[in-house]
């Protein structure tokens, strides 16, 4: 048996094109031939720190081919042992053989293939001249969204905003070397109204995108507000906008941005009108027209771990 690959997050950041990472993650939401259940979630107590942990697991597979397991821990209190909170690996198998080919770092993998599925969803849902972009957060993400929106659209005008100011001078400093003007801001009020994208991902429980503030022609794409009581957008915005999601398998029953909407009655199920799966094998249309606002709104599908893994995995053995 082979020896298995090990693959470092060192080496998942300095080995990612996002042209060729959204290709692969198109090729995959395209085939339909992948199998992916409903994900695992076991919560489990430690009484020694008084808190919970979850345990999630997330398979996927292509028969004869490849398949694969996230495995992510949740721990609220690591804090206190000088350690994140949410810490994974994943697991790539030999599909036919069961035998495991890697073992990948999962945060990076996973920052890498999300912001690589708003990028594919921009493709089909934000106009083709789209030339300017707001970031509202911080986190690891924001600087993998903007580089993935980016590679697929003409931005020229790059603007970041987040709950700590220096965070956002810290992105903007760290892309000073891109095609694009990139400048932190005190509030999204001045900027969001006059952008063509908006790439949101906070674990904010309140909405940070407002109805009133946007305008037609705009897209908005939601990536973090992973809970069913957090949300990133207002009703006022699903109202105004065409809505799509990643997958209907999560997307309708993970996140207070299409939850919330579908509970009160500002949204129909019927009225979510496609997902990747649909948009990237040409059975829906996205962006029908100059002045349509639409909506992306991404929970994650283990598809995309598979996708990514394949696309890491093939990096690293034609070196």
């Amino acid at each position: 048996m082979n020896p298995i690959i090990q693959i470092s997050s060192d080496f998942i950041e300095g080995n990612t094109s996002f042209p060729e990472l959204i290709a692969e993650l198109k090729k995959s939401f395209s085939k339909k031939d992948v199998i992916v259940p409903m994900r695992h979630h076991h919560d489990f107590p430690n009484p020694e720190v008084e808190a919970d942990s979850t345990l999630l697991l997330m398979p996927a597979w292509e028969p004869n081919k490849n398949a694969g397991v996230k495995i992510v821990t949740v721990s609220p209190e690591n804090g206190q042992f000088n350690l994140p909170s949410i810490n994974g690996t994943y697991i790539y198998l030999d599909a036919l053989k069961g035998t495991i080919k890697a073992i990948l770092e999962a945060k990076s993998l996973t920052v890498k293939r999300t912001a690589a599925a708003s990028a594919l969803a921009s493709t089909f849902l934000s106009k083709e001249n789209s030339s300017s972009l707001l970031m509202i957060g911080t986190g690891a993400l924001s600087v993998n969204l903007i580089k993935a929106h980016a590679s697929v659209r003409p931005i020229k005008e790059v603007f970041v905003w987040g709950r700590n100011f220096e965070k956002a001078v810290s992105i903007v400093n760290s892309l000073q070397e891109e095609n694009f003007s990139i400048t932190a801001i005190q509030t999204i009020e001045e900027k969001i109204g006059e952008v063509d994208i908006i790439s949101c991902a906070t674990l904010s429980a309140t909405p940070l995108v407002l109805g009133k503030l946007i305008r037609k022609g705009q897209h908005i794409d939601l990536v973090g507000a992973y809970k069913k009581n957090m949300r990133e957008a207002d009703d006022d915005v699903i109202m105004k906008a065409t809505v799509f999601v990643d997958t209907f398998q999560g997307g309708l029953k993970e996140s207070g941005d299409i939850v919330i909407p579908l509970e009160n009655g500002t949204l129909k199920e019927e009225e979510i009108k496609a997902d990747l799966f649909e948009l990237s094998s040409d059975q829906k249309k996205g962006r029908i027209s100059e002045t349509e606002i639409t909506v992306f709104k991404s929970v994650g599908h283990a598809l995309e771990d598979l996708a990514a893994a394949n696309y890491y995995y093939n990096q690293y053995t034609n070196e």
